[in-house]
């Protein structure tokens, strides 16, 4: 499959948030234009056949359908053959023109339909995984609102949005390009990238995706990645390259196909040669050569891998999971054990307030270093001076205050002090807020005396404490954490109900790892880990004899990611290098879909192998039957064509929205692309 990401897209219909679904429709593909013309062609010469019309005009029909159904796969056959390869399509024309020799006309058309419509069938399931790909990208807007410097508006073509640009998306409509709110708030209904059943409020400094509905509000957007950069190309991109690739198990099919292919009709030959030197009738020799012929081909054999693996690809697409090549679907099947960052993995990877203690312990009361100092003033205190910070635990401090809705005072004469902390003069007191071990906390041993019980309480727990001081006075202490993502726990218990075992491998300190394997449920840690060493340890788990998948999100994760059977990248908060390494990128940036995932990498090998089964069973069965009974030629057709359709259709089911594991019942009653 190829697929353009320039951004040309088509306009999707209307406002009403239907999802758009690109379909093609049957009739558009030419395969099943001469299936049905080779069908038409076979009733109309069976009626005339069985009303005992003249034999020139039933076998007139009977030749038309040959021709309709069989020289499309008789052409390529031959084209393969120029290049010294033995094509099985070759190889059932060839026994079609054979029964038809020997006057079995009529089982040879029916041969040529049956082998038509399982061609048809086969281009169809491939035009659907096509379409599910191609949905994505028909998901962007055409045009969009360009809000000019002077507050004029322009509707431009979205292909021609750059970075940086400002567009308006007003209520009901599509966003036309990745980017972040700048300005407005409302809901989104992301399901279309994410798989997420329910929309999301957005805010300013939220990200928002093309492709996406925007709901009751008016969104202001900056506009953050060209159109074929944006995240549904990407997705479209991946899976279409990911189409190209071959899994092994097809692979093998492939290299094996040609040596059977040879080998069968050297054994057809020895069906017609040997039964025929012991004095049997050249015409049943030839018929029974005919059928072993039909029924020894491996078309069944060679439809079992890939159709599954490419509709599975597809469907992960559709929920937000970038599968890059077909052998990452097939590994998947087969991961036992997943390796964590911690990071912005398991935990969101951004700091919140955790506690807040003013000086002396007392919680609502005077601290002892001035009256009237309590928790909340010691926080609105720090939110004044970090408010005019860019830091993470600035940011952090600055929220828990608003969220507490404490007043929080003006401050002037801000100084950052890169390493220790920032200060500032707030009602006439300078306020600083430091480290405990930074230089500007150095000449306030006595004043940490008080708070150093609670430093040490919260460093013990693995937060990080900073000390809030008043001219030089200690007045309280402020404890962060990175927050454990709420679907942390739910993962992990998932995975161990799936048998699938669970590894932390952070760079963090013990004390903070372990708080977090306790939280979320993992019960094995190597903390302190760098790079090189998360490698190490993923080499150590696969000289184990485990199949090991790496979940991360960092520069420091990348090394790692490369080294596992598979690489999955958090893609929310991703780094270019880590989503680079990675082999499965979780664009809904929820660790639940890791499970999702895994299970629906299982399903798709259990299809394969049911698929694998099939064919087999079908193969030795009408083999067997024709080499030691007496198996009627039609019945041969019906057998292998029936099986071929059979193995077709039950890949073609992982196309469906439900196949998604763990769906839940407002998710399933979403249209999907």
């Amino acid at each position: 499959m190829a697929f353009t990401t320039d951004g040309e897209v088509r306009a999707v219909g209307d406002r009403s948030g239907r999802v758009p679904v690109c379909r093609t429709r049957p009739w558009e593909l030419v395969e099943i234009r001469w299936a049905a013309s080779a069908l038409l062609l076979f009733g109309i010469g069976l009626g005339l056949q069985s009303a005992g019309a003249p034999t020139w005009s039933w076998w007139a029909f009977y030749l038309a359908c040959y021709l309709a159904g069989g020289w499309e796969p008789g052409l390529a056959g031959l084209r393969a053959l120029r290049e010294k390869t033995l094509d099985v399509d070759l190889l059932m024309v060839v026994a079609a023109l054979g029964a038809a020799a020997i006057g079995q006309v009529t089982e040879g058309a029916l041969l040529i339909v049956i082998f038509a419509t399982s061609g048809a069938l086969e281009a169809w399931a491939t035009a659907r995984t096509e379409d599910s790909v191609r949905g994505l990208l028909d998901l962007a807007p055409e045009t969009a609102t360009l809000l000019r410097d002077d507050g004029a508006q322009t509707e431009m073509p979205a292909s021609d949005l750059t970075v940086g640009d400002t567009i308006l998306v007003r209520p009901g409509e599509r966003i036309a390009a990745d980017g972040t709110v700048v300005d407005g708030a409302s809901e989104v209904d992301q399901a279309t990238i994410t798989g997420e059943p329910l929309a999301v409020d957005k805010h300013v400094g939220d990200a928002v995706f093309a492709g996406t509905l925007n709901g009751t509000g008016a969104l202001t957007v900056r506009v953050d990645r060209a159109a074929a950069e944006s995240v549904v190309a990407r997705i479209a991109a991946m899976v279409a390259e990911a189409a190209e690739t071959k899994a092994r198990g097809q692979v093998f099919i492939e290299k094996v196909e040609q040596r059977y292919s040879v080998g069968m009709v050297i054994a057809t030959l020895a069906v017609f040669g040997i039964p025929l030197a012991f004095g049997a009738e050249m015409q049943s020799a030839l018929l029974r050569a005919m059928t072993f012929m039909i029924v020894a081909s491996p078309c069944a054999l060679v439809l079992a891998t890939m159709p599954p693996l490419l509709a599975a690809i597809a469907n992960a697409g559709r929920h937000g999971v970038l599968v890059k090549s077909a052998v990452v679907m097939e590994n998947l099947s087969g991961v036992d054990v997943v390796a964590f960052d911690k990071t912005g993995t398991l935990t969101r990877g951004l700091p919140v307030v955790s506690g807040v203690v003013a000086a002396g312990g007392s919680r609502n009361g005077g601290g002892v270093n001035g009256g009237g100092v309590n928790d909340e003033t010691v926080l609105a205190l720090a939110a004044a001076v970090e408010q005019l910070s860019e830091h993470p635990l600035g940011a952090a401090i600055t929220a828990e205050a608003r969220a507490r809705d404490l007043p929080v005072p003006q401050a002037r004469d801000f100084l950052a002090h890169p390493g220790s902390g920032v200060e500032a003069v707030v009602d006439g007191a300078r306020i600083a807020v430091v480290s405990p071990r930074g230089d500007r906390a150095d000449g306030m041993a006595a004043e940490k005396t008080d708070a150093g019980e609670a430093v040490a309480g919260f460093e013990a727990r693995g937060d990080t404490a900073v000390l809030v001081v008043r001219d030089e006075a200690v007045i309280g202490v402020l404890a962060l954490s990175d927050t454990v993502r709420d679907e942390s726990p739910s993962t992990i218990r998932e995975l161990g109900a799936a048998g699938i075992g669970s590894v932390l491998l952070t760079g963090d300190h013990r004390r903070v790892a372990e708080r977090v394997a306790a939280d979320v449920g993992i019960d094995r840690v190597r903390a302190g880990l760098l790079p090189e060493e998360k490698t190490a340890a993923i080499g150590e788990l696969q000289a184990a004899g485990r199949r090991v998948a790496m979940v991360g999100d960092g520069i420091n994760d990348a090394p790692a990611l490369a080294r596992a059977d598979i690489g999955i990248a958090m893609g929310g908060a991703g780094t270019d290098l880590a989503l680079q390494a990675a082999d499965v990128v979780v664009v809904r940036d929820d660790l639940s879909t890791v499970p999702a995932a895994l299970a629906f990498a299982r399903r798709a090998h259990r299809v394969i192998v049911a698929n694998l089964v099939i064919a087999a069973a079908f193969l030795v069965v009408l083999v067997a039957w024709d080499l030691l009974g007496d198996l009627p030629l039609p019945l041969g057709v019906a057998g292998h064509e029936g099986s071929t359709v059979i193995v077709g259709l039950n890949g073609l089911r992982l196309l469906r929205s439900g196949a998604w594991p763990g769906r839940t019942p407002a998710a399933r009653q979403r249209p999907m692309p």
